[in-house]
């Protein structure tokens, strides 16, 4: 794991706490590629990062919310890539590709988040907020031009359209590269009067 601030409400960690969240995390995404996201407890997490279980608590809320944190982390760490060669669509629908293939780089994590997204855990849904956030400033990004932002409301479409291609393959519906070659055609469809 990188070492990256916690993205959780508990602001103002000591450089000894910051180093017991990495570890949890560390261990948390160990156990979660070792047993699956159904059979990990955040008990067996502490254990692996050798702390109490109340301390694991202390920073992890459930485990939905080390999924979450585990998720805003892995979708973070890559780069976004900014390219200005094609047109708004050819971005966006290489961005689309981008995102999605980031994703199924970790097949557990990727199993595991969806039903950690949908909770009402209140750390989840802010980082559930920070994940949509994600996923727009990287369709604005793709389809800004100087002088000509893009249309909120397109941004809008495309991230429900994001959104739902992710909750129809975490549901088992659809694999992650069907849904990688519908959103492009979803972009195409889109933008085609807006391109």
């Amino acid at each position: 794991m990188s070492s990256q601030v916690f993205e959780t409400p508990r602001r103002g960690l000591n450089p000894r706490q910051a180093e017991t969240v990495e570890r949890l995390l560390a261990a948390g995404l160990e156990e979660l590629r070792a047993v699956g996201h159904e059979a990990l407890t955040v008990r067996t997490v502490a254990q692996r990062a050798g702390v109490s279980p109340a301390t694991a608590y202390t920073y992890l809320a459930s485990k939905n919310h080390l999924f979450a944190e585990l998720f805003w982390r892995h979708l973070t760490s890559a780069e976004a890539a900014r390219t200005a060669a094609g047109t708004p669509v050819e971005r966006l629908q290489a961005t689309m590709r981008a995102l999605t293939a980031r994703i199924v780089e970790e097949p557990e994590l990727a199993a595991a988040v969806t039903p950690a997204l949908l909770g009402t855990d209140p750390d989840v849904a802010r980082l559930r907020l920070r994940i949509g956030a994600e996923f727009l400033a990287r369709f604005e990004a793709a389809l800004g031009e100087p002088g000509r932002p893009a249309d909120p409301a397109v941004l809008d479409v495309l991230v429900l359209t994001f959104s739902g291609a992710l909750l129809q393959a975490g549901m088992g519906l659809l694999t992650y590269d069907q849904i990688a070659e519908q959103l492009v055609s979803a972009v195409d469809v889109i933008l085609r009067g807006n391109a």
